[in-house]
């Protein structure tokens, strides 16, 4: 395998996921001075900018390609980055994509819960744990709430937006684990590789999210 190049200091490779995130998140960027515009429709997953490469990557794949230094930043949904637990610098929250992760139960069941099915398991794991729950937990891949309905599993845990599908198929919140929004992620060391780009990024980035947000960015 051919070694990878040696990157300029002043290019940026970002990960950026592919759906509903990717519009706000180019046109966020493009506002904090970023020269991006919104790739076309293609088959093209690497996107070329002047000074900025675009990686166009699966939500969960996004954590990886930062935390291994493949990509120097990216964006992603909160329940995501809680999801992958890679070890990444966490320094705004861009405050769209707004949902939560709820636990959720047919309305009226008040019976023990003694199996959860959801796409997040280990959200899943640890909130049981944290309060002496000592269920199975499933993982599914879609139509999560289909497993309470079916008899699979006595509760569900599973992104909420709207709660119409909720109200739709009778089911109910019955508590929140926790909010999500996107964030923007930093590699450890780009951060102080790419430090001259990446700083002025995440000020910016601030700034026109409306907050003072200390993050977890170490020495930024």
């Amino acid at each position: 395998m051919t070694p990878a190049q040696p990157r300029d200091p002043d290019h940026l490779t970002l990960a950026l996921p592919k759906g509903r995130i990717l519009e706000d998140a180019v046109s966020l960027l493009a506002r904090a001075g970023l020269p991006l515009t919104l790739p076309e429709k293609s088959r093209a997953l690497r996107h070329e900018f002047p000074g900025v490469t675009v990686l166009e990557l699966r939500n969960q794949d996004v954590p990886v390609y930062v935390d291994l230094g493949v990509a120097d930043a990216g964006i992603v949904g909160k329940d995501v980055l809680i999801e992958s637990g890679r070890a990444v610098y966490e320094p705004v929250d861009l405050r769209f994509a707004a949902c939560h992760l709820s636990l959720i139960r047919e309305v009226g069941a008040s019976g023990p819960i003694g199996r959860v099915a959801t796409k997040y398991p280990r959200s899943a794991r640890a909130y049981l744990a944290a309060r002496g729950i000592p269920a199975e937990v499933v993982k599914l891949s879609g139509n999560i709430e289909l497993a309470a309905l079916t008899g699979l599993a006595d509760a569900v845990v599973d992104l909420v937006q709207t709660g119409s599908t909720l109200r739709a198929n009778h089911l109910e919140e019955v508590d929140v684990l926790y909010h999500s929004s996107a964030r923007l992620i930093v590699n450890r060391a780009a951060l102080k590789l790419r430090r001259s780009r990446l700083r002025p990024l995440i000020e910016r980035l601030r700034e026109l999210v409306g907050s003072g947000q200390a993050g977890e960015t170490g020495d930024v």
